[in-house]
């Protein structure tokens, strides 16, 4: 879990995104301009910051270096202007990174996983949360909805590792180099038995799935439930 302060002036992509990450776990704080989101940012300091430059009290640019001056904390730049001198100002002038409207939820979620990870505030053993999904590395425990998932060893190591890198494609021969310890020698078949199995217990199945996704030919992510609930991801923006 992250706590998210999202600063954009527009209610419906607040309500939105909101939600959507709230069901990824993370705590969201919001605020229309950019004077409150300094305010919050000192009173309270997030974990990422969510910063759309198109603000109605400051710019957002502005908002961005003042952030930068007063903390390390990764700030993730939304923007509706596909334009590459403006994506370069924002990481010059301190962001992390850039996301342009339109955009997916899971799209945001695995930056806001990236973000951490370089900053450091994801430590490998921290739970990971995923909708109603909690991995626990320290216990070796895995829970849906409050329920205790029975998972065997190879299931366990393989929902972590989608889990630490949720919304990214793992491949294959990322798997087997991390989970198997192999980088070859193990049959395709193998992984596929076990992410059915993984299925089984999260209660999908591939033509219906829920956390488990697969981009066919390159490998399978772990992402939250989308949003809305009837099986399309909405995009942001």
């Amino acid at each position: 879990m992250a706590r998210i302060l999202l600063v954009d002036d527009d209610p419906a992509i607040r309500a939105v995104l909101s939600r959507a990450l709230s069901m990824r776990g993370h705590a969201v704080a919001c605020e229309r301009g950019g004077f409150q989101a300094l305010k919050s940012v000192v009173r309270e300091p997030p974990d990422v910051v969510l910063l759309d430059l198109g603000l109605p009290d400051i710019d957002g640019f502005k908002v961005l270096k003042m952030v930068r001056a007063t903390t390390d904390v990764p700030i993730i730049v939304i923007t509706a202007h596909e334009d590459d001198a403006e994506m370069v100002d924002a990481l010059n002038a301190g962001a992390d990174d850039v996301i342009i409207k339109p955009f997916g939820a899971n799209n945001l979620e695995a930056r806001i996983r990236a973000v951490l990870r370089r900053s450091g505030s994801v430590r490998a053993d921290d739970p990971v949360t995923v909708g109603d999904l909690v991995i626990d590395p320290r216990s070796r425990t895995v829970t849906l909805e409050g329920n205790l998932l029975k998972l065997s060893r190879k299931e366990f190591d393989l929902l972590l590792l989608l889990g630490q890198r949720v919304g990214e494609v793992v491949s294959r021969r990322q798997i087997l180099a991390q989970v198997w310890q192999q980088a070859e020698g193990v049959d395709d078949r193998t992984i596929d038995v076990h992410l059915t199995w993984l299925r089984r217990k999260l209660g999908e199945t591939a033509a219906t799935p829920r956390y488990l996704h697969y981009t066919r030919g390159v490998g399978v992510r772990l992402v939250g439930p989308r949003v809305p609930r009837d099986g399309s991801e909405r995009e942001i923006g």
